[in-house]
């Protein structure tokens, strides 16, 4: 799991455990008034706070870095073994960012938002100084000597990286396994998958490894980890978070972002890391700061879409129960909720056209050069993507901009859309996707996800909120999609979402 010797690792792990019982902080955190809390619960009390808490009391000296870190170290060390989220952990150079952390607080005046905060990125996102794999035996030893966009704007904001999150190999599906680390487990039920393929980092939040997490999503990959661990997740809008190395610089498909505890959190986060960025063509000239800003609104009169059944898509009884029984919800918050649905049909064409075109021009030249270091998923993929002509792939594009038109022209009607944002609860870790769903069998390793990947097809943004519990005891998560470039609209409604129902608060018993 470290990159540090083992004995190293247990002498800083040990000083965290020490630091933590030292008493300043507990009784911070503990807000016991007498009586001293164990360095357990101490450790706990800060893992869980939030993280707009956690950079107050960090800016206002209530909590050092250091003693962030601490915290965080001790709870990776006893509960991360249980689930394997993080897969590289750089705790040595993490508390040698923590001390320059707290040793810049004592000179200056001006701090970044994540000034302290401990952060753990997702192993696809490269980081300066820090083994990224890509969930690949191809990189197991890559060492990137730049930081992703993302990475980058963290930094800048002052948060510290304590490691990297597991991933799918290259990102590809919705079960976070692979040859390098193994599999991620679900903290609510260790036999069953986190999701994926952002799963190493929702498992991480949802176990108090870190209160700040980045993802990505083309197929639902911020929002269907989310669901299946009870935290927040967001896909922003194309452009909101830019990609200025993307190779296909014009594609809607994948965007980078961010997951949270809650959505509070999560947007005072994307408000550090979303922003313009003139390499990126599709960068959406709005700053990010503005993330920031109280999500209180009033919904009264407000119209919302309640999905059907997608065209045939099957949804486990389960789920559906769930979701279903949330149509009261937002009518409580005042909104008008009426059952309708746009076409999703040319999301069919769209979406695996092109998903498999940007698979093939990514990894055809690897796959031929290491034919048997793919997994058999990402390699069929490939091999299709390399099959398209120029006529299959205009014949997508033609259904792209059919569908988001389509999709535009139904939301000027309704602000929302609800949807489940998957369509079965997290199924066996040992299951590399489900083949079946009510029923309905499956051909390819996707068609499980249509719930999460129609929507990536329109672009627009989307958040999947705690929407409650199986009755297993598995969560369910609740998608609420918005209008074009609207993000801080959905961020509104998932927030009043999530304060009429409290499901978020609820933390896996392992943590």
């Amino acid at each position: 799991m470290s990159e540090n010797q083992p004995t190293r690792r247990d002498v800083l792990l040990g000083m965290a455990g020490a630091l933590l019982a030292e008493g300043s902080l507990a009784g911070q955190v503990s807000g016991q008034a007498s009586g001293q809390p164990s360095a357990l619960a101490s450790a706990q009390a800060v893992c869980f706070m939030s993280t707009v808490e956690m950079a107050r009391l960090i800016a206002a000296k209530k909590l050092s870095a250091r003693e962030a870190l601490a915290a965080h170290l001790k709870q990776i060390e006893r509960v991360n073994p249980k689930v394997n989220a993080i897969v590289t952990l750089v705790a040595e150079m993490a508390a040698e960012a923590a001390a320059k952390a707290d040793e810049v607080q004592a000179h200056q005046a001006t701090l970044g938002p994540l000034h302290g905060l401990p952060v753990a990125h997702k192993d696809l996102l490269e980081t300066r100084g820090i083994r990224t794999t890509f969930g690949s035996l191809l990189y197991k030893d890559y060492i990137p000597a730049e930081d992703d966009i993302v990475v980058e704007r963290m930094r800048r904001a002052g948060a510290i990286i304590v490691g990297k999150t597991n991933t799918p190999e290259f990102g590809a599906g919705s079960q976070t396994f692979n040859k390098v680390f193994g599999a991620t487990h679900n903290p609510y039920d260790l036999t069953k998958t986190c999701g994926g393929s952002s799963g190493g980092a929702a498992v991480s939040l949802a176990c108090g490894f870190a209160p700040v997490v980045s993802g990505s999503d083309t197929g639902g990959s911020l929002r269907n980890p989310a669901a299946f661990c009870n935290v927040v997740g967001f896909r922003p809008s194309i452009g909101r978070v830019p990609n200025p190395k993307a190779a296909f610089a014009w594609s809607t498909l994948t965007t980078e972002g961010c997951l949270g505890r809650s959505v509070a959190d999560l947007a005072y986060v994307l408000s550090t890391i979303a922003g313009p960025d003139s390499r990126a063509p599709l960068s959406i000239n709005e700053p990010g700061e503005r993330f920031a800003r109280p999500l209180g609104r009033s919904f009264k009169g407000v119209r919302v879409a309640w999905f059907k059944n997608l065209g045939g898509v099957p949804f486990d009884a389960r789920v559906r129960t769930v979701v279903d029984g949330h149509r009261k919800t937002f009518e409580s918050l005042g909104c008008v909720v009426e059952q309708a649905e746009p076409d999703f049909g040319p999301a069919e064409v769209a979406f695996r056209v092109l998903r498999a075109w940007g698979s093939a021009n990514t990894y055809g030249a690897r796959l031929k050069e290491h034919p048997d270091d793919f997994k058999d998923t990402l390699k069929g993929e490939i091999e299709e993507g390399l099959r398209l002509t120029g006529d299959d792939v205009a014949r997508a594009e033609t259904a792209h901009g059919q569908l988001w038109r389509q999709f535009q022209a139904f939301l000027e009607k309704y602000e929302y859309f609800v949807l489940p944002t998957t369509q079965l609860p997290a199924f066996d870790v040992s299951t590399p996707y489900p083949t079946e769903i009510a029923g309905v069998k499956f051909k390819n390793y996707i068609d499980w996800m249509k719930s999460c990947w129609y929507i990536s097809a329109t672009g627009n943004p989307a958040a999947s909120v705690p929407g409650g519990f199986t009755p297993e005891g598995l969560p369910v998560g609740v998608q609420i999609v918005g209008r074009d470039k609207a993000d801080f609209s959905v961020l509104q409604m998932a927030h009043a979402f999530e304060e009429a129902t409290g499901f978020g608060k609820k933390r896996p018993a392992i943590a």
